[in-house]
């Protein structure tokens, strides 16, 4: 069972998930990073490329999804470097820091809860310029456009989305493009008027996108096959 709520901290979700049995859902890209929790483990997500399928332990996660760009500020690490990996946080930290760390959270009655109070003790202010490139790319604006109004040239807004997101405007805007698609078709609305709405040339064009990001058709998605529930939706997912 997976259940989520919008966190405290801005942008970010508080999710858990205890599996149920059956084969592990698949976890598509988002442009986010999560803070995880499972097993007596604290681990990082990094920002991913291509659908991840869970492997090791089967037991509860709990975790904090954090608002693409926000997590590098919080861990001290570019995303780039993190992207398609999922790490212990003793790899990035101080690892009595990390004992610290592990011990509260293993005491809280709801550790989801405690790693949303762990990354609200540490974060920092977002940063407006990346929140703005998010929501541009999120709605489809065209990346040239995108540099222009925050005042970068293109070069230095790749630079820039390597840091914050782990790839360039153009993957990240494929990503939120590609969830702005399941949104819709999640609501029923046609996979043709689904492509079109959201800047596939056809429904052919979405087809293939689907099945390269997340290796599946996008009615094996829809059908249960993939994906855990409404799981990592932010922030193109609507």
């Amino acid at each position: 069972m997976y259940e989520e709520r919008p966190s405290r901290l801005a942008g970010a979700v508080v999710w858990t998930h205890t599996p149920t049995g059956g084969d592990p859902r698949p976890v598509l890209p988002d442009g986010c990073m999560d803070l995880l929790w499972n097993e007596g483990r604290l681990l990082v997500a990094g920002p991913d490329t291509r659908a991840y399928l869970p492997e090791g332990p089967t037991g509860a996660w709990a975790g904090l999804r954090l608002y693409p760009g926000t997590a590098p500020a919080l861990l001290g690490v570019p995303a780039h470097e993190l992207r398609d990996r999922r790490v212990e946080l003793s790899d990035l930290w101080p690892a009595a820091e990390v004992r610290r760390l592990r011990a509260g959270v293993e005491a809280a009655t709801r550790p989801a809860t405690a790693l949303e109070e762990l990354a609200l003790e540490r974060t920092t202010p977002p940063d407006a310029g990346l929140r703005r490139l998010v929501t541009a790319l999120a709605t489809g604006r065209p990346i040239a456009a995108t540099a222009d109004e925050l005042g970068l040239g293109v070069r230095q807004l790749h630079r820039r989305s390597l840091h914050a997101f782990g790839y360039g405007p153009k993957t990240l805007a494929r990503i939120l493009r590609l969830q702005r698609a399941l949104a819709l078709a999640r609501r029923g609305v046609p996979y043709t008027d689904t492509a079109a709405r959201t800047g596939y040339a056809d429904q052919a064009h979405l087809a293939r996108d689907v099945r390269e990001l997340s290796g599946m058709t996008l009615t094996e998605l829809l059908g249960g096959r993939g994906e855990r529930p409404k799981a990592r939706e932010r922030p193109g997912g609507g």
